[in-house]
């Protein structure tokens, strides 16, 4: 089997993910994409009609989000087009999977020259009327589905996870607390500076060029003031039959009566638009173009879970791609566990038994945002150039999605 090579990753800052509020709002999102893919073909000197294939990540596939954003966001980066593009969705999981698809055209010797990554435009999205024809865990007309596998909000069902692990507000809150602070540690030590790229306007101004996120100066005080959220939704009906967020979890886990609802705009990942992008080669491709690789693929593996609490498969997911690699978690120098909810990267790190100083070291998604499709993409990009920077060996990533999935992978600094 043929190595896979990482050449290069790159990624734009995280915009705030409202209309009005955030900086990348009035960007397309095929122009965020482009805007990575350009960056790869310059930073390397790519010949584009070399590369074969462009593998994308993009969950919420509607409107201006339509239309094989990978094909599409190449002709805009000009791109050649003998450059074949394809868009995929495995929901938050996305960018992760991308990443993996691409390796294993490389690896099995079908492809030499493979970019994956994603976009999320969260500003765009969420101004979008959402119907439960249109969004199928809610369709009235797919009833079938929620009898065998009643499927939730993800926010209630962080909140399920952490009554039925007894993991407290203090202990969230805690690890949103340090999220912030590690992230800003990594911005004021410019940590992020070799994967970031700025956005332009179509004037060549410049939309955005750093993290717009984050919230320095939290504390365990500030975050005491902010009121849990998903005891709201909880009651909430999602159809004309009555039923509700809440009764669709209890309908599988029934002993849960008493909630213990720990979740708030603190302690949850961050609404953002953003787009990432990562370059694979074969061995052969990149030393007949004088491509230096930065790290090789190791293993992938792919994890399905509980679709009811939904949030569970990463543990599993890192066990799996573990035992495909031969490696131990001792191995592991850098972890990212996607803080799609503080609750799912506090049972990771309490069930793996793992060392807080390797887990996130550069921050979360609860301080620095998560664009849905895009997020996978940057977290393995945040971690190449934390293994570069701390001289590590190994780093896996990996990350909840929805439906009840993790995919895992992972990477070797070369």
């Amino acid at each position: 089997m043929n190595d896979a090579f990482i050449i290069d990753a790159c990624r734009t800052p995280r915009g705030i993910g409202k209309i009005g509020k955030g900086s990348l709002a009035h960007i397309h999102p095929q122009q965020l994409a482009a805007t990575v893919l350009k960056a790869l073909a310059e930073r390397n000197n790519l010949k584009t009609e070399d590369v074969n294939d462009i593998i994308w990540g993009c969950n919420n596939q509607t409107g201006k989000q339509s239309a094989d954003m990978g094909r599409m966001a190449a002709l805009d980066a000009g791109y050649s087009v003998r450059s074949s593009g394809v868009t995929l969705d495995r929901f938050c999981g996305s960018g992760i999977t991308s990443i993996s698809l691409a390796a294993a055209q490389i690896m099995a010797g079908m492809e030499d020259l493979v970019i994956g990554g994603g976009t999320e435009m969260m500003s765009y999205t969420g101004s979008i009327k959402n119907t439960g024809d249109s969004y199928p865990l809610f369709d009235r007309g797919n009833l079938s589905l929620r009898e065998k596998h009643p499927q939730s909000n993800q926010g209630i069902c962080a909140d399920a996870i952490a009554t039925i692990e007894g993991i407290d507000r203090q202990s969230l809150d805690e690890l949103a607390v340090v999220s912030q602070q590690r992230a800003e540690r990594a911005i004021n030590e410019n940590r992020f500076d070799r994967s970031l790229v700025p956005v332009l306007n179509d004037d060549g101004s410049v939309a955005l060029d750093r993290e717009e996120f984050p919230r320095p100066g939290t504390t365990m005080e500030s975050l005491a003031g902010l009121n849990a959220v998903f005891d709201q939704w909880r009651d909430i009906a999602v159809d004309d039959s009555g039923q509700t967020y809440g009764g669709l979890i209890e309908q599988v886990y029934p002993y849960l009566d008493q909630w213990n609802h720990v979740h708030h705009a603190g302690n949850s990942s961050g609404v953002v638009d953003g787009a990432a992008a990562v370059l694979l080669a074969s061995k052969a491709y990149a030393e007949s173009n004088g491509l230096e690789p930065r790290a090789r693929i190791v293993a992938t593996a792919n994890m399905g879970d509980c679709p009811t609490l939904m949030l569970n498969a990463p543990v599993p997911a890192a066990q799996k791609v573990l035992a495909k690699a031969n490696l131990s978690k001792e191995d592991i120098d850098v972890w990212e566990i996607n803080e799609a909810f503080a609750v799912v990267a506090e049972k990771f790190i309490r069930d793996l038994d793992l060392d807080r100083e390797k887990v996130n070291i550069n921050g979360g998604a609860m301080a620095l945002g998560h664009p849905i499709a895009a997020t996978g993409s940057i977290l393995i990009g945040t971690a190449l150039d934390e293994l570069e920077r701390s001289g590590g060996r190994y780093a896996l990533i990996t990350m909840c999605a929805g439906g009840g999935m993790a995919p895992a992978i992972i990477i070797e600094r070369v």
